[in-house]
């Protein structure tokens, strides 16, 4: 095999790290792959860890023991998240955007692959010192950034349904009451979808008065696990009161005048909790 050149290591391993955020692999796995020493793949993580800190890539995390290794970490800081969502309410706030009722049209940015990646990557980054086990949406629309914050967190998504399949087996329903209109509806998860005991993370993209993300709560208790946190990508200012007080958001809405054609949205600047 002939001799590696540094800046060739330097690009298999960046583009191996970046393709698989938050999963650790050791040097030996790297020193397999280049027929080098350890001390040389060692050399080379110091060149991209200086770099990715340099134009705030993200993070090169190092962990140590016999098990430890190397993993990137794309978590955002407070001032790119606020650049971010900053951006994302220039996008919002457009006449164009306001439909009928009073409602905003928002699937052109939801399933766009590099906006709904960012905002998977802010979400993740607001619980980032969270132990999570899985990351758990409602379908539909929250299912692409609940998956890109999955993807980031290196965590599998769970998707809760509105009606079971076939597929799902034995499935749990639950009923719960809509926090805005007061109406029941029926959600429903497989029970071979969530172990025993675990701690979940919710994702949606929107909360009005919480009542969907209460009967996520109510769901995961029947599994005997835990909702250990509930981010959505936009919450109303009113009602103040939800039928959730924990969680976080990265945009607020306040309100949306149909008749003047005008979003009152704003971003949160830091990781907000309310």
């Amino acid at each position: 095999m002939k001799k590696v050149q540094k800046h060739e290591r330097i690009s298999v391993i960046t583009n191996i790290l970046t393709n698989n955020p938050n999963k650790i692999f050791t040097l030996a796995h790297f020193c397999d792959i280049f027929n080098c020493a350890k001390s040389t793949v060692s050399e080379d993580l110091d060149i991209i860890k200086d770099i990715f800190n340099q134009y705030e890539l993200g993070f090169i995390e190092t962990v140590s023991g016999a098990a430890g290794g190397v993993y990137f970490s794309p978590l955002m800081t407070n001032e790119q998240i606020q650049r971010f969502t900053g951006e994302l309410c220039e996008l919002i706030n457009t006449k164009s955007r306001i439909i009928p009722g009073g409602y905003i049209y928002m699937n052109d940015l939801l399933y766009s692959p590099t906006i709904s990646k960012n905002i998977g990557i802010a979400l993740a980054s607001l619980f980032k010192d969270t132990e999570i086990d899985y990351v758990i949406t409602v379908e539909t629309k929250g299912i692409p950034i609940a998956l890109m914050t999955a993807m980031v967190l290196n965590k599998p998504m769970v998707v809760v349904r509105n009606q079971s399949r076939l597929t799902d087996g034995t499935v749990i329903h639950m009923n719960y009451i809509t926090g805005s209109n007061h109406r029941i509806k029926t959600m429903c998860l497989s029970t071979k979808a969530i172990k025993k005991g675990s701690k979940v993370l919710f994702i949606d993209d929107f909360m009005k008065a919480g009542g969907t993300a209460k009967g996520i709560i109510d769901l995961i208790q029947e599994f005997e696990s835990e909702i250990v946190g509930v981010g959505v990508l936009m919450a109303t200012q009113k009602p103040e009161e939800k039928l959730v007080q924990d969680f976080k958001t990265l945009l607020w809405l306040d309100t949306v005048d149909e008749s003047n054609k005008v979003v009152d949205i704003y971003s949160v600047g830091t990781p907000s909790e309310h």
